[in-house]
C-alpha cells in the first residue's frame, strides 16, 4: 500500500500496542511509531491518531488490576489515565518537533450534526497549525447507551468527519484470512477486499472473530472499513506490533486493504444531498444562480432573500429567481445574520454583523441539484 499519496491518514493504535506488561506506555514502540509519523508529516501528509490506553493506564495508577472493572471504576480509570496517555504522546513526538492535542468525543460528536460541525472545525484548526489530533473516546462520562464501544469504530467515524484518505487500523494480526490461521494452516490471507461482500464478512465474524486488539477483533475492523469505504477512504489493517507498522506497509509487508467505494469529496456532497433535511432557502439571483451551477461559492452579494428559521451548520435549498431549486448546501450564518447581509459584498460583513465567516455557502459544502 503506498500511503505517500494520502493528503490525509487516520491511524487507529489500541491499548495492547501502547500499554506494554507492566501497565505503563510502551515507549519503545511509541518512539518508533513516532518516527513513522514524523516521516509522514516531513512529506506534507497529514495525521491523526485514534489512541486507546487511558483506562489501562488508569488502571495501573488506581491499582485496579486484578479483576474487571465496573462502569464507575472504569470511568475513574480513565479520568486517571488520559493524562498519563498524552504525556506518552508527548514523549514521542516531541523529539521530532510534533505537538499533539487531545480530542475526547462521545458517539454524538460524529452522529449529531451540529456537534460534528464543531468538532470536525477543531480537527481542521488542529491539522492547519501542523499538529497531531490525539482522539480517544471519552470513556469518563460515555454510558454503554452512548458510547461506540470500540476504538475502530471511532476511528472510522472520525475517517469520515474529516474526509481522510486512509484509515489505517493496526491490529494484532496482519489482515484478514479465510480462516484463523493460529488453527487452519490453509487459512489464505486476503490482501484486497474491492467490495465488503456478506462472504467476506463472514470470514471475520467466525474464524476471525478473535484476532485483533483489545475489545474490536476482526469484525468489527470490517465494520469500520465499511464506514470509511462509503466515505470515500481506503481501508488498511495491518499488524501493529512491529516498530514502525507505516512504514513496514509502505514497503510491501503484508496488509489487508479495503477499497473505497467513492471519493471523499464525493461522499461527502452525497451527504448533503441526500441525508439532511433542508432548514431553509436561499434566492439567488442570476449570476449567482450560474456561479453556483459552476461550482463555485454562493456569495452573500448574491443572495435576494433568505426563508426559514435555520441555524449556522443547517442544510439550506438554494433556488434561482424562479424558484428552481439548482443546489443544497451548509449554510454559514444563521437566518437573522444571514438577512443583514443579503446582497452585501463580503468586505462589509464584518462591519454589520461584527464577524465574518466567508461566503454564505462555501463550494465545499454545495451539491448541485
Amino acid at each position: 500500500m503506498n500511503l505517500a499519496g494520502a493528503r490525509r491518514i487516520v491511524v487507529k493504535v489500541g491499548s495492547a500496542l501502547l500499554v506494554g506488561e507492566s501497565g505503563a506506555a510502551d515507549g519503545h514502540w511509541l518512539s518508533a511509531f513516532a518516527r513513522d509519523v514524523a516521516r509522514l508529516r516531513a512529506r506534507g501528509q497529514q495525521v491523526l491518531v485514534v489512541s486507546s490506553g487511558a483506562v489501562a493506564l488508569g488502571r495501573r495508577r488506581l491499582n485496579l488490576v486484578r479483576r474487571a472493572l465496573t462502569l464507575p471504576e472504569k470511568q475513574a480509570a480513565a479520568a486517571a489515565g488520559q493524562s498519563a496517555l498524552m504525556r506518552a504522546w508527548e514523549e514521542a513526538l516531541e523529539p521530532h518537533g510534533l505537538g499533539c492535542a487531545q480530542i475526547l468525543l462521545t458517539r454524538d460528536d460524529t452522529e449529531v450534526r451540529r456537534r460534528w460541525l464543531n468538532a470536525r472545525a477543531t480537527v481542521e484548526t488542529l491539522l492547519a497549525l501542523g499538529v497531531i489530533p490525539v482522539v480517544n473516546e471519552n470513556d469518563t462520562v460515555v454510558t454503554e447507551e452512548i458510547r461506540y464501544g470500540d476504538n475502530d469504530r471511532l476511528a472510522a467515524r472520525v475517517a469520515q468527519m474529516i474526509g481522510a484518505d486512509v484509515l489505517v487500523l493496526l491490529s494484532d494480526i496482519d489482515g484478514l484470512y479465510t480462516a484463523d490461521p493460529r488453527r487452519d494452516r490453509g487459512a489464505a490471507h486476503v490482501p484486497r477486499i474491492t467490495r465488503l461482500t456478506p462472504e467476506i464478512e463472514a470470514m471475520a465474524g467466525g474464524a476471525n472473530a478473535g484476532a485483533g486488539v483489545g475489545t474490536g477483533g476482526m469484525a468489527t475492523k470490517l465494520a469500520a472499513a465499511r464506514i470509511a469505504s462509503a466515505a470515500g477512504c481506503a481501508t488498511v489493517i495491518t499488524l501493529g506490533n512491529r516498530p514502525s507498522p507505516l512504514w513496514a506497509v509502505e514497503q510491501g509487508e503484508r496488509a489487508t486493504v479495503v477499497e473505497p467505494s467513492t471519493t471523499p469529496a464525493q461522499a461527502y456532497k452525497s451527504w448533503i444531498a441526500g441525508s439532511l433535511a433542508p432548514a431553509g432557502a436561499l434566492t439567488v439571483d442570476d449570476g449567482a444562480a450560474e456561479a453556483v451551477r459552476r461550482g463555485k461559492s454562493l456569495l452573500a452579494a448574491g443572495v435576494r432573500h433568505v426563508h426559514g428559521g435555520f441555524d449556522k451548520g443547517d442544510a439550506v435549498v438554494i433556488r434561482d429567481q424562479a424558484g428552481t431549486e439548482i443546489a443544497r448546501g451548509i449554510v454559514r450564518y444563521e437566518a437573522p445574520d444571514a438577512q443583514k447581509i443579503c446582497g452585501l459584498k463580503s468586505g462589509a460583513i464584518e462591519s454589520v454583523l461584527g464577524y465574518t465567516c466567508g461566503p454564505m455557502v462555501h463550494a465545499d459544502d454545495l451539491a448541485l441539484a
